[in-house]
């Protein structure tokens, strides 16, 4: 039983279990760190594309960003950031080998061919999607929703990825039928802005100064993220003493056995 046991994968590495005709959004990324902007963006999905829930994908790394931190951990505080009963926080991909995002959409749509998933992301990776291996693969893969970001509306409607896929374009207003639609199929939602950004909370090259809520909002979320990093360190240790408190226990009953 004990060598059985040690095969099976980590409970973050496991693949979310979902349901024939559910709809589902996809969140993908680093999350490093994971913040207040990325739950607003999933809360309006959820309520804007009618979604049952959204997956967080968080990435073992990055091919277009520098080393992040270990997965766990960002894990950890993305689930303490969510906090959320329909937004599901999983590290699956690197169980997997590949990084890239097509290879993740073809892989869930094998494994849950009834189900209706939607890709989303913000306004900024879309004015970059076509450095994104097999970019218009992705698009005829799934329907994509365009989050808006600060500074990136025009960019994105710009982009090359939008101008090649404009004829799959759909209003905002029938967004809530996205889920169902043939791809290639996309649309760009408006919603309330947030400056939030990893890159910024980590105090990266586009940790550009704020004024006023904005600067406030990010204090409040590298707060947050601070909070969320010792919690999970907590839980880290608890978990250590119970396995090795369970190691101990499996000995003694291998031993009287």
């Amino acid at each position: 039983m004990g060598k059985k046991d040690s095969k099976r994968p980590a409970q973050h590495l496991k693949v979310p279990m979902a349901a024939p005709s559910m709809r589902i959004g996809l969140l993908g990324g680093s999350f490093n760190p994971a913040h207040a902007a990325h739950r607003q963006v999933s809360l309006a999905a959820l309520k804007r594309l009618r979604l049952d829930q959204v997956w967080w994908l968080v990435s073992p790394s990055n091919p277009l960003k520098a080393k992040a931190p270990d997965l766990e951990t960002r894990i950890a505080v993305a689930r303490a950031v969510a906090h959320h009963p329909k937004i599901v926080v999983t590290g699956f991909e690197a169980s997997r080998g590949s990084a890239y995002t097509v290879d993740t959409i073809r892989f869930l749509k094998r494994r849950y061919p009834s189900v209706n998933f939607v890709w989303l992301m913000g306004a900024d990776n879309l004015a970059s999607f076509h450095r994104w291996r097999a970019w218009e693969t992705l698009f005829r893969l799934v329907p994509i929703a365009v989050l808006d970001r600060p500074g990136y509306r025009l960019k994105a409607r710009a982009s090359r990825a939008a101008q090649r896929f404009s004829s799959a374009a759909i209003d905002e207003t029938d967004a809530s039928g996205l889920p169902g639609m043939v791809p290639p199929a996309w649309t760009l939602l408006t919603l309330p802005l947030s400056s939030l950004s990893s890159t910024r909370l980590r105090g990266g090259k586009e940790a550009t100064p704020a004024r006023g809520k904005p600067r406030k909002a990010a204090k409040v979320a590298k707060k947050d993220v601070k909070k969320a990093l010792k919690a999970a360190k907590r839980r880290g240790k608890r978990d250590a003493k119970q396995a090795k408190r369970d190691a101990k226990a499996t000995k003694k009953s291998k031993k009287k056995a």
